[in-house]
Order: structure tokens, then C-alpha cells, then sequence
């Protein structure tokens, strides 16, 4: 089935996207990440790759930009970062870094392509694993496509050592499956009353079963940094109350026009506005999880992975 973002993707909605003769120039495509990886699958005694899932109880916060612009400010220091499209069904972080994907994470799926066909490695460093946009069979895969999905992504697991899923909204299997199996789960909200009621909501499924880490909270377009922090509180005082888990606040993002603009330019904000205020808050969220742990240490090995640690998840 056709992506119906296709046309999206290669018309490209940006002037310069296009070229005289209706063809992406080479600067808007992303680059094969070449062979690094190992077809042969997973080997033994892999070093351990730390994983950060960012998720959200309702769409339109924001979560998908953030996850893009982290991954492009962890690339910045040196990490070797893979962003996964997680929402499978619902793509457009490959829109957000103005690349044009020739296969997704769906053609893995089906049967049409390997995983190494897949992934791309942007001009930011970033590899990125670009997923499907309308294809309603994605939405909600059965077991098996999931766990040969899961399989398929362990074997990119030794090239990297910073997995970032950009998860699906809401609380599907899918989203909260990834979510549980991470290191480190990081909930994007805003001050709006629904966002913060769906974020909540969020953190009430995602206790009712096991957890890799203390999640944390993240306050998108917050006025000031007050109004982040008092988003946050009240959030985390609920949680205290009715489910004893005490969310970790990680800060609050600014709300700042640039970054619409950034969207509507099909270009990450920390490439098109790196002065913003919006910018100035994801850098201090990036360097926040760079020094916090769970780092692996030097050494420290992981005989499945993280993707099959998701496959095999049944909490």
C-alpha cells in the first residue's frame, strides 16, 4: 500500500525542495548508512546500548520535534544516536529532518527490504530509521510481525550506542511496550489541561507494569519557566497520590514561534533557528540525560539488546 505522505515527501511543501526538473536534490536525501552494520544479526556480548523513549498521552505536544532535535544535539557531542520512528503508523520525523526515505520501517515488515536498506544516516549524524505514514496495517501489527520487526532492528544495535524512540501517542501496545523496555522514559506534556491529564494518564499504564527506569517529565511550550515547573507539580503530585510513583522533572521547553517556523521549513530547529529560546531548552534537556545515568559503563555488555528486550517484554 502506497505511504500517503509520499507526495508530501517529495514535493517537499519547501521552496528549493525541489528542483527544475520535479527530482529531490542530493542535499534533501538521506545518505545509506553504509556497512557498518552486521547482517549476520546481533553477535554475542554486544556492548550495552542505552535506549530513551519519549512518549505522550495525546498528540500535538510537540514530542516528535523534541525527539528529532535530542537526537541531533547528542550527534553534536559524539554519541552515536539511532532515531526509530515508533509510530509506525503515523510517521513524519523523516519530514522534521527534511530527508526523503526510499523504504520504511513498513517494507521491513512486508517483506520488501532488510533493515539495512532502511536506515539512513543524515547529514546531522543522526541515523534514522524512518517509518510509514497511513498505512492502516501498521497500526496494529500481530505478533509476529512484531517480534520479526524487533529481531530485525537488533542487528543495528553494535553500530550504536544511543537508541532515541520518537514512540507513537497515546497508550497502544506498541507505544507502551516501548516505553516499558527503555532505560530511560521520558513523557512530553504541555500546560494545557488535556496534555497534562493525558500525561498523567500515561504514567497510570505505564505503572501498572514493569519499568527499566524512573520516568520523567518534560513540559513543552511553557510561557515561563514557572508555569513548566507548576505543570509538573501538579502532574507529579497525582502521581504521588494514586499511583506512589514520583515522576523525575526534567524542564520545560519554551513556548517559542521558531519552531514553527523550523516545521513549516522542513528543517530541525537546532539547524534552523540554533539562537532560539526552544533550541536553548532542548540543548539543556540533552545535556541533562548525557550526564544522568544510566550511561553504560565502559565494558558493559548486554547479551540481548534492547530490541529484544521488547520482543521478549511481557510486562
Amino acid at each position: 500500500m502506497a505511504d500517503q505522505a509520499d507526495k508530501l515527501r517529495s514535493l517537499r511543501l519547501v521552496t528549493g525542495g525541489v528542483s527544475a526538473d520535479g527530482k529531490t536534490p542530493p542535499s534533501h536525501r538521506g545518505r545509506r548508512a553504509g556497512p557498518a552494520f552486521d547482517a549476520r544479526g546481533p553477535i554475542p556480548d554486544r556492548p550495552r546500548v542505552r535506549s530513551i523513549a519519549l512518549t505522550s498521552g495525546k498528540g500535538g505536544v510537540g514530542k516528535t520535534s523534541i525527539a528529532t532535535n535530542l537526537a541531533i544535539a547528542f550527534a553534536r557531542e559524539g554519541r552515536r544516536v539511532l532515531l526509530v520512528d515508533g509510530d509506525l503508523s503515523l510517521a513524519n520525523v523523516d519530514l522534521l529532518l527534511g530527508v526523503v526515505p526510499q523504504k520504511n520501517l513498513g517494507d521491513v515488515i512486508f517483506g520488501r527490504a532488510s533493515i539495512e536498506q532502511v536506515v539512513l544516516k543524515t547529514v546531522d549524524g543522526v541515523l534514522l530509521l524512518p517509518s510509514a505514514s497511513g498505512v492502516e496495517e501498521l497500526a496494529d501489527l500481530d505478533d509476529f510481525r512484531r517480534e520479526r520487526l524487533l529481531r530485525e532492528l537488533a542487528r543495528l544495535e553494535d553500530s550504536v550506542e544511543l537508541i532515541l524512540l520518537d514512540t507513537g501517542s497515546g497508550i497502544g501496545r506498541q507505544t507502551i511496550h516501548f516505553a516499558r523496555a527503555a532505560d530511560d522514559v521520558v513523557v512530553v506534556t504541555t500546560p494545557e489541561p488535556t496534555a497534562f491529564s493525558d500525561a498523567y494518564a500515561t504514567l497510570k499504564v505505564l505503572s501498572q507494569g514493569r519499568l527499566r527506569g524512573r520516568p520523567g517529565i518534560v513540559v513543552n511550550m511553557a510561557a515561563t519557566p514557572e508555569e513548566g515547573r507548576e505543570t509538573e507539580r501538579r502532574i507529579r503530585l497525582v502521581a504521588e497520590r494514586f499511583l506512589q510513583l514520583k515522576p523525575e522533572y526534567l524542564g520545560h521547553i519554551a513556548l517559542d514561534p521558531s519552531v514553527g517556523r523550523a516545521v513549516r521549513q522542513q528543517q530541525p530547529l537546532l539547524k534552523a533557528f540554533p539562537r532560539s529560546p526552544a533550541a536553548a531548552g532542548i540543548e539543556a534537556l540533552a545535556a541533562r540525560l548525557l550526564v544522568d545515568p544510566p550511561w553504560p559503563e565502559p565494558g558493559e555488555v548486554d547479551p540481548e539488546g534492547f530490541f529484544l528486550k521488547v520482543a521478549n517484554f511481557d510486562g
